[in-house]
């Protein structure tokens, strides 16, 4: 049996894997700080002692990311990869309800770190996000899993080129890696199997694997968008709208809807999925406009425009802890603006994906915007990404995700 490389740690590493977390970062690295590209290697603190087996980069800024505090060999690796994954499927099949389509597979969230599996009805998507499952013989036992588990599915890789230069992988194009049998009597063998329709909550979206953000839709916001619609009524305003998440589902049960999002792209392939939804369901107004959200919340602001419904769902801004301060600023700026337009009684929704952005700041955040806009706020939900994004205690980055749901009572 060969002998794994060690890695060793400082007391800072060793005390941060004893305390939950999976991430070690290079700076925490003991001399010879050499780490190999992808391998599994045993962690080591100062004194010797075995903190665990884990993935490594020679890259990335995480030098190791742990699997296990016990010793995992190479020849027992796969078979852990494969029980953690069926794992994870089966948590998904017993707990996603109203929906085709989910995160299949959540990095540290199910103990795969660096793995990202989305299930868009009978569409897969995979991102390897490290040297570690961009391996060949790795990425082909994830590869071969999934077809086992999903054979009516299409199997697309989603690259990310910033990632995979943080990595140094070589480049490469997102691509369709594996397709289901044809069903020649349905026809099926003519279709381009990176493209599907998928449902959540009971509302229909166009999807194509090859464009678009991320791995595609944002999967996290399915159950925020089920509770938006509980609450919603009136006349809606859905900001960052995308290809229309928030804003379709507030067409349900509100009289007017308007979607803003500064992607022109993003919004034609919101109007469609419009179009598919208004031939099944009873559909509000809705009217796309592609625009600066904050250029545009200032402008209806100062013409005294208002609303019931507001949405708020911006990107991260906050990529980094040196951004915390202007991102805590911008998100200010928006929920201000917001403030100031909803009618007494009205309903705001405000998100935040920035993980660098905690629950304690961004209710702070939301407090002194409200005392500047005078108004005075009730809380009836504090929520986080849908089931199928789980939290990882003692990992507060698989907690990214803030939606708090506010009634402004005066």
């Amino acid at each position: 049996m060969a002998q794994l490389p060690n890695v060793a740690v400082s007391r800072r590493g060793a005390a941060r894997l004893r305390a939950g977390h999976l991430w070690v970062y290079r700076s925490d690295l003991l001399p010879p700080a050499e780490t190999p590209a992808g391998a599994l290697v045993q962690v080591r603190d100062e004194r010797g002692r075995k903190l665990g087996s884990a993935l490594s980069s020679s890259a990335s800024q995480i030098a190791i990311r742990l699997l296990s505090s016990g010793e995992v060999t190479e020849q027992a690796l796969p078979e852990l990869l494969r029980d953690r994954i069926l794992a994870a499927i089966e948590f998904r099949r017993q707990r996603v309800r109203d929906s085709d389509s989910y995160r299949v597979v959540f990095s540290e969230g199910d103990l795969l770190p660096g793995l990202i599996v989305d299930k868009y009805n009978d569409v897969l998507t995979v991102q390897a996000l490290t040297q570690a499952f961009d391996r060949a013989d790795r990425r082909e036992l994830v590869l071969d899993l999934l077809a086992e588990q999903f054979p009516d599915a299409s199997i697309v890789e989603r690259i990310d080129p910033h990632i995979r230069e943080l990595e140094q992988l070589p480049p490469r194009e997102s691509q369709i890696l594996r397709m289901p049998r044809p069903d020649r009597s349905s026809g099926l063998e003519n279709r381009d199997r990176s493209n599907t329709r998928f449902t959540l909550n009971g509302v229909r979206f166009h999807f194509d694997a090859l464009a678009g953000q991320k791995t595609g839709a944002f999967l996290d916001q399915r159950e925020n968008y089920a509770a938006a619609a509980a609450y919603a009524r009136g006349r809606a305003l859905d900001c960052f709208t995308y290809q229309g998440g928030f804003a379709l589902h507030l067409a349900r049960v509100c009289d007017a809807v308007t979607g803003v999002d500064s992607s022109r792209p993003a919004l034609e392939v919101a109007e469609q999925n419009e179009q598919l939804n208004r031939d099944q369901h009873r559909c509000g107004e809705i009217e796309w406009i592609e625009a600066n959200v904050f250029d545009l919340l200032r402008d209806y602001a100062a013409a005294g425009q208002e609303y019931d419904t507001i949405v708020l769902d911006p990107p991260a801004f906050a990529k980094s802890k040196r951004a915390l301060p202007a991102a805590l600023g911008g998100y200010k700026e928006l929920n201000l603006r917001a403030l100031k337009m909803l009618r007494r009684g009205g309903i705001l929704v405000t998100c935040s994906c920035s993980f660098h952005v905690g629950e304690r700041e961004f209710l702070e955040m939301l407090i002194s915007a409200a005392a500047d806009a005078g108004r005075r706020v009730r809380i009836l939900e504090k929520r986080r990404a849908a089931i199928d994004h789980p939290v990882l205690l003692n990992v507060p980055e698989t907690a990214y995700l803030k939606c708090v749901v506010g009634q402004a009572l005066e």
